[in-house]
């Protein structure tokens, strides 16, 4: 199959645009990070193929010096974008000790613009005008009952009440300060996803996707430019350390309004059970911010917290 990064085209029952980095369905619209849509577009050449670990890693980590690791975590994140399941997969199949297989179906993209419509027979023209005209009809009757009962209708029903407003926030991708080579950003990048799906649980809130995140990452913005472009009342960022068998994850969380940070925690954990850190800081962090930004007293947890409530 010839390269499709620089043309539109479908797995499955999405269509991929690598120029915009973006995948529809429907009317879902996903935007998509830099690494993952290499990924996509690398899988798609090879469809029904085998990819290999290597493989992958120079086709779409060219240049980068990263491990194994980047390439499970990658998938991980794809899959998810796609809604596949690693179970039962409908797009990205594992292939044990080998690597990976896109099983979906990969088809080049037709703009709808381009294709001429049939033109409608009498039949359907007869069937239209008559909809049209029941329609005509019954517009009329509402707005003439409606005239009559107006003085009925002036006081809204108590049994109706307006949605509270929910506050916004995005997380943004977790640097990765171990070492120049930045070899453990599958490790920050987990933890960005894994506090995305925790903080979406949480009642009163919105949570900006991760792709509309990641499509910000190494870009160099203030706090208003970040969250002006995601549409978000807080930002959820830190950073990730190692020193030895110890991760140091700092997290914290700054109001859009004003730059100023609400809530700051810095945790020390042993790296052997990446999975378990991961669902653990999320689990503090959603925790904090739902006291933080709800005005609720910050409990002092020791190492290098730091609390203003808003």
């Amino acid at each position: 199959m010839s390269p499709l990064s620089g043309s539109a085209f479908r797995v499955g029952a999405w269509s991929v645009d690598p120029r915009s980095g973006r995948i529809t369905r429907d009317s879902e619209s996903l935007r998509v990070d830099d690494r993952s849509m290499r990924l996509l577009v690398c899988l798609a050449e090879h469809a029904g193929r085998t990819v290999t670990i290597d493989q992958l890693l120079d086709e779409v980590w060219a240049g980068a010096v990263v491990s194994q690791d980047s390439v499970y975590q990658a998938i991980t994140s794809l899959r998810r974008l796609l809604g596949d399941d690693r179970k039962a997969p409908a797009y990205i199949a594992t292939v044990p000790r080998q690597g990976y297989r896109l099983v979906a179906s990969v088809a080049p993209d037709v703009d709808p613009a381009t294709t001429t419509p049939s033109p409608p027979s009498r039949r359907r023209l007869g069937l239209v005008a008559g909809c049209a005209a029941v329609v005509a009809v019954a517009v009329g009757l509402v707005v003439l009952g409606r005239g009559n009962t107006a003085g009925a209708l002036r006081s809204p029903s108590p049994a109706v009440s307006r949605q509270q407003p929910r506050q916004a926030l995005a997380v943004l991708p977790f640097l990765d300060l171990t070492s120049q080579a930045m070899n453990e950003e599958y490790v920050a990048d987990g933890v960005t996803e894994e506090l995305v799906t925790r903080l979406s649980g949480m009642d009163g809130w919105r949570v900006s996707a991760p792709t509309d995140s990641f499509a910000l990452k190494g870009k160099t913005m203030t706090v208003a430019q970040t969250a002006t472009a995601l549409d978000v009342d807080y930002l959820v960022d830190g950073s990730l350390r190692r020193s030895g068998d110890t991760l140091r994850i700092s997290a914290r969380v700054v109001r859009a309004t004003d730059g100023s940070v609400v809530w700051s925690q810095s945790y020390d954990r042993s790296s052997r059970d990446l999975l378990q850190v991961q669902d653990e800081i999320a689990g503090q962090v959603a925790e904090a911010l739902g006291r933080c930004c709800r005005g609720q007293p910050q409990p002092s947890r020791g190492g290098a917290a730091r609390a203003a409530v808003p």
